[in-house]
């Protein structure tokens, strides 16, 4: 096989983004329009990826270094291009990191749909020895590179500023990805002039100068548009993570999942569903979340990082955010109305959490319940405890996370602080209002609360009572 290289472009201003932050950086379905063609570019195992940087060099760069340490990854390479004057100036760049035994594959960093299948097609039709382009027929061509062929065969491209009005009625347009071979791609970037409307070193002009060597031009077209268009501005990147969304919906539909309304459903990572599950509207899922047979998530969720068992329910406008450690809910457990659980939090089966009830770092075992405005932080929690309402496990001194632990068959009343460290004995009872700081016994009921008085006749404070003039 031919070695890869690949090519990113990422340069540019994206001036209609009318936003601070780098176009590339702008995010559809939770990552980067860049870490898309990345990730998408890794299925090809190239030998190099070298990112062309520009404008927000450093803040581009930083980001993919970042992206590439947490995952793991080999850090691309970046070479930079100050001043800009066109794409083919920005190729010429990156030359002196590309090795000339391989094929290098140009891809733009603002086109995060594009697929593997689609590449390695192009790859193939380069085969190490043709100049391949990617193409695609636009209903409207406007401000694209036209396709000049004679007969079946490629001509040029011409940029659409450059066209004249009978190659502007063309709508096969050049879709800025391409494969060549790297000492010819060398050859015809040092042959690149800027002798054009707008002063720039095209890198759209080497088709001309592969068709006067005598070299073979392939062009690929694909049918499916959405996976080669770009985002120049807001509209179209939320035009394009609707498209990507619909097609998410409509993948996991065909394998059984029931999704209430496609159109209002977003996947900002992977999730898996196993049969018979349902999803309701405006959920977001993200991250890493599996969800098992049967599994209900009512509307306005929000679950990340997470995996729910079979026969679970999450009822509407729960938050779940596993991070790092992750978020498990065990078979049949139910969760909300409105509850939230943090990282580490890991329901065993049949637990019940409900509305306004937060769970961190903490185990509930087996049918488990805490069902009302309650907090359960840094906490072992044993099977069938029931966790009255208000009540809540102060797990922080000030510099310190203590651990609480709650036997099996505990009922906590209403209202209780369990101050950690402490452990509440099995089968025990903690009376409602109490604020428990020891150890208590298997089996006990324990009190701790001040005793009740009750002063006869006394007399509300009145407004104005006792002023002086």
């Amino acid at each position: 096989m031919t070695a890869l290289d690949l090519v990113v472009m990422a340069a540019g201003k994206g001036t209609r983004m009318k936003s601070r932050l780098p176009k590339v950086l702008h995010r559809l379905a939770g990552r980067a329009l860049i870490q898309h063609v990345i990730d998408t570019a890794a299925g090809l195992q190239a030998r190099r990826v070298v990112v062309i940087t520009g404008h927000g060099a450093e803040e581009v760069e930083g980001a993919l270094t970042l992206s590439a340490q947490l995952a793991g990854t080999a850090v691309p390479a970046f070479a930079r291009q100050e001043p800009q004057l066109g794409t083919g100036h920005a190729v010429q760049q990156a030359v002196p990191l590309l090795e000339d035994d391989g094929v290098t594959l140009i891809l733009n960093g603002d086109v995060p749909l594009i697929g593997e299948p689609t590449l390695r097609e192009l790859i193939a039709s380069c085969a190490g020895r043709n100049l391949a382009l990617l193409t695609v027929d636009m209903p409207d061509p406007t401000g694209y590179g036209r396709i000049v062929r004679s007969g079946d065969k490629v001509r040029a491209i011409v940029e659409h500023k450059d066209a004249s009005a009978e190659q502007r009625r063309i709508h096969e347009i050049y879709t800025g990805v391409m494969a060549v071979p790297t000492p010819l791609l060398k050859r015809w970037l040092a042959r690149l002039t800027n002798d054009n409307v707008q002063g720039e070193y095209y890198l759209t002009d080497i088709v001309k100068l592969a068709v006067a060597d005598g070299c073979g031009v392939a062009a690929v077209k694909t049918a499916d548009r959405i996976e080669v268009d770009g985002v120049n501005s807001p509209v179209q990147l939320a035009e394009l993570e609707r498209a990507y969304q619909l097609r998410q919906a409509r993948i996991l539909m065909e394998q059984g999942v029931r999704i209430v309304d496609p159109a209002r459903f977003d996947v900002r990572g992977r999730l898996q569903c196993a049969q018979d599950v349902e999803i309701d509207i405006n959920c977001v899922f993200e991250g890493e979340v599996s969800l098992g047979e049967g599994v209900s998530i009512g509307p306005n969720c929000v679950i990340a990082n997470a995996s729910i068992a079979d026969g679970a329910v999450i009822h509407a406008f729960t938050h779940i955010d596993g991070k790092k450690a992750g978020v498990k809910v065990g078979a049949r457990a139910l969760v909300g109305p409105f509850a939230r659980l943090r990282p580490g939090a890991d329901l065993g089966p049949d637990v019940h959490i409900g509305n306004f009830v937060e769970v961190k770092n903490s185990t509930l075992a087996r049918g488990a319940k805490a069902n009302h405005l309650a907090y359960i932080g840094d906490s072992e929690v044993g099977e069938r405890v029931n966790y009255g309402a208000g009540s809540i496990t102060a797990n922080y001194d000030g510099a310190n996370k203590l651990r609480t632990v709650i036997e099996a068959d505990v009922h906590v009343g209403s209202n209780c602080v369990l101050v950690a460290p402490v452990t509440v004995g099995r089968g025990g009872t903690v009376g409602a209002g109490s604020v428990i700081t020891r150890d208590t016994p298997p089996q006990a009921l324990s009190i701790a609360r001040g005793k009740q008085v009750s002063i006869a006749n006394w007399q509300r404070p009145a407004k104005g009572a006792g002023r002086s003039k």
